[in-house]
């Protein structure tokens, strides 16, 4: 996950569409376009001809990126990983309707020819959160492989193949609970330079696990404003009016991670803490849906948990 920084503003745009075997570049200076392989040598022999005047743009591919992102920060070339929506939406307001990778490259740059000023710049996380990010993600992966075999496990007609199923889960458990001695052990690493988690367990409904995700796939966390906070975490309400009508405020975008990592948390909180127990309830007697009185206190968690945070870092 990115930290944020902030660069002298650029000269030179570069766009790369990144694929799994090679990346195709387009360069604002020249109006050129170009190619190369997604291979550690090329990807260190192009940033080193750039400099800090550049900004250099991609998207996010399942990870195919990252070796250029580190080569980029190698050289000292900034970089911006751009969220895949908003540059779809950015190229659809050209009424680009093509699809293409030379296409991808030349409304990378352009995008960031044009929004440079609000783009967060890329910088390598520290080693231990990027092995907790892919630790998280894949504890939750096996849990909802887990969820799926004991439907199939608890479904009629399963008979003939109940054995292999019971197997299967049997094995996910093991490699759940190894996968979450090996989270608290990446934890307590983390603990000897940053003491987010300390913070976050102060907070009541929020163990190990919330704990954990949130410090892997948010570490914007006290860094970041209070209605930035909520919007991350899919936790603002958007309006939805027009004229006379005044509808439901859903809440949209965001990280489904923490979204989802925060419900449980959210359920205790609404049940043990006085505060919370207080605010859910309110919200239920003015007529609020359960789940939209739940979504509230997930983003008065998420708000806490930011701020908590950012007063531990001052702190230390």
């Amino acid at each position: 996950m990115p930290v944020c920084t902030t660069v002298p503003e650029p000269s030179r745009f570069l766009g790369c569409d990144v694929g799994k075997a090679g990346i195709v570049v387009f360069d604002s200076r020249g109006d050129t376009l170009g190619s190369l392989p997604n291979e550690a040598s090329a990807l260190a022999a192009f940033a080193a001809g750039l400099g800090p005047d550049c900004l250099v743009v991609c998207e996010a591919t399942g990870g195919y990126e990252d070796a250029l992102l580190a080569a980029l920060v190698s050289a000292g070339c900034p970089a911006h990983r751009a969220d895949a929506r908003k540059v779809k939406a950015f190229i659809r307001s050209y009424g680009t309707l093509g699809k293409s990778d030379a296409l991808d490259a030349r409304a990378l740059a352009r995008y960031g020819a044009e929004r440079h000023a609000r783009l967060i710049r890329w910088q390598a996380p520290a080693p231990a959160r990027e092995r907790l990010q892919v630790l998280v993600r894949t504890r939750a992966d096996l849990v909802a492989q887990r969820t799926a075999c004991t439907n199939r496990l608890n479904a009629p007609g399963i008979e003939p193949v109940k054995a292999p199923l019971q197997a299967l889960h049997d094995c996910l458990k093991a490699q759940i609970a190894a996968l979450a001695q090996t989270i608290a052990e990446t934890l307590r690493t983390i603990a000897r330079t940053d003491r987010s988690e300390q913070a976050l367990r102060s907070i009541r409904g929020i163990g190990t696990t919330t704990a954990a995700t949130l410090i892997a796939l948010m570490p914007e966390l006290g860094r970041i404003s209070r209605r930035q906070a909520a919007a991350l975490a899919g936790l603002a309400p958007h309006p939805n009016q027009s004229g006379s009508r005044d509808a439901y405020r859903p809440t949209r975008g965001g990280r489904a991670e923490i979204k989802a990592a925060l419900f449980m948390p959210a359920m205790a909180a609404a049940r043990h803490d006085p505060a919370m127990r207080d605010a859910y309830t309110r919200l239920i007697a003015n007529g609020k849906k359960p789940i939209v009185a739940l979504t509230a206190i997930m983003r008065r968690i998420i708000v806490i948990a930011n701020a908590r945070v950012r007063d531990q870092n001052k702190l230390s």
